[in-house]
């Protein structure tokens, strides 16, 4: 445990992130972002915990957290279905997405399993041990992903659901739900394209129930919301957040929620990696209100919360807000047993030709007018066109990959690009006559 604790403190001190896309560092994928602010004024996600190709979250729970959104510290296994912590005796089943709300002077995390089981446990911490935990009687209507609101009265509700959202009020206890006043179909599948994956805040007034939206390609790669007067409803549709569309080839859906931090919002979500749906890091947009209430959709970007990544600074190439073709993020190096292990690390991986991944924003400062990569080379030539704003454009430059390498061999190469300045989106274009003929590590710029 002391070994565990000296590599996190480790990785935390040696590996401090911009308030970059992904939040997650290389080896720990955590989906379903709910983020909350606590009195002591720091911001913390509690999410699932993708550990496996094979399936969906895992047995124990994560929580991130942070005081300013770019230093970010990862607390391990703060409640477990089974092995360390298992604070569920009578079953060792999967944790899905949670929830967690303070009220009592006690922290209340919201769990979920396989067979619509939801439950709560509570802690004196908001980073845990969560323990007591018990299961929720919801008179038969138990489906996935819990979501708490208090309101400003004190007033709790527990909200979950899967293509129709339901709410409920909970009791004083905050562990019990008041079956009485299940209200169904809060939004729908239908009506506002919900999916899952609900959370509700509260923002002059308005209500905002934010969710996994369905209403595109027939997936859910949208935060979507419904905005209302009351916490029971009626809502009406207002719109996509965030789509993640283009972040993997094997993307499926998205869960994430909004808030306010330090007088500005913004929504959480994740992106699927690996080209695997069961792969999935949390990723953080500063988001806009207009005067009427209504949320601008905002793009994906690297940058996340942070400013346009530094083109002279080694930019890892897991920081592509959007991938076209085969091309994914996928590991390059990755202890299971121990998720944040400094050894791991991710990579640009099975690349074919005419695939590209996309960068927003990079500053060019006063101006680059050298670009060096760290690539594994395949057998046969290949090479990347350098593009900004226009991924159709002509290229600001061209790096040939010599070929000759098996593909396992790293090296560093070079090539001088046209001076460009000032901040813009980085394409990389891939052409080759190999499938799946080379890797990035990372890419850096010079004057």
């Amino acid at each position: 445990m002391k070994q565990f604790a000296l590599i996190l403190l480790l990785y935390i001190v040696l590996n401090s992130l911009s308030g970059q896309n992904p939040i997650c560092p290389p080896g720990l994928n955590i989906a379903d972002p709910t983020t909350r602010v606590w009195k002591d004024g720091r911001l913390y996600v509690y999410g699932s915990r993708d550990e496996s190709f094979n399936y969906y979250c895992s047995y124990d729970h994560w929580v991130l957290s942070t005081n300013d959104l770019i230093h970010w510290e990862y607390i391990p296994n703060v409640f477990a279905s089974k092995g360390v912590n298992d604070q569920i005796p009578q079953n060792d089943k999967l944790l899905f997405a949670p929830d967690c709300m303070y009220k009592n002077e006690t922290y209340y995390l919201y769990y979920c399993q396989p067979g619509g089981i939801e439950g709560v446990a509570t802690s004196k911490s908001p980073t845990g041990p969560f323990t007591n935990a018990k299961e929720l009687y919801l008179k038969n209507v138990n489906e996935i992903d819990p979501a708490v609101f208090v309101d400003d009265d004190g007033q709790a509700y527990y909200m979950w659901g899967q293509f129709n959202a339901k709410i409920a009020k909970l009791k004083p206890n905050m562990t019990e739900i008041d079956t009485t006043t299940i209200v169904d179909n809060l939004v729908t599948e239908k009506n506002h394209f919900f999916h899952e994956g609900g959370y509700m805040v509260k923002r002059n007034g308005i209500y905002y129930f934010v969710y996994a939206h369905v209403g595109r390609k027939g997936m859910p790669t949208c935060i979507g919301y419904s905005t209302a007067k009351s916490p029971l409803g009626p809502f009406k549709y207002g719109g996509v957040i965030v789509d993640n569309d283009g972040c993997d080839p094997a993307n499926w859906n998205n869960h994430g929620s909004i808030v306010e931090f330090k007088g500005k919002w913004y929504v959480f979500y994740h992106r699927t990696t690996n080209g695997c749906i069961n792969s999935r890091k949390a990723c953080i947009e500063p988001i806009f209100f207009n005067a009427d209430g209504s949320i601008n959709e905002v793009e994906m970007t690297s940058q996340g919360a942070g400013k346009p990544l530094d083109a002279f600074t080694k930019v890892e190439a897991e920081r592509a807000c959007l991938l076209f073709g085969n091309v994914r993020i996928e590991y390059l190096s990755n202890d299971e047993t121990n998720p944040l292990n400094p050894s791991n690390n991710d990579q640009l991986g099975k690349i074919k030709n005419k695939d590209w991944a996309a960068y927003k924003y990079i500053d060019f400062g006063e101006g680059a007018s050298e670009i060096s990569l760290r690539v594994k080379q395949g057998a046969k030539p290949a090479k990347i066109e350098f593009k900004i704003d226009n991924v159709w454009g002509a290229p600001i430059g061209t790096m040939e990959i010599p070929g000759g390498g098996d593909g396992k061999v790293w090296s560093v190469l070079n090539t001088n690009i046209k001076l460009t300045k000032n901040t813009h989106t980085l394409y990389m274009v891939f052409v080759s006559s190999e499938a799946e003929s080379f890797s990035v590590d990372w890419l850096k710029f010079d004057r």
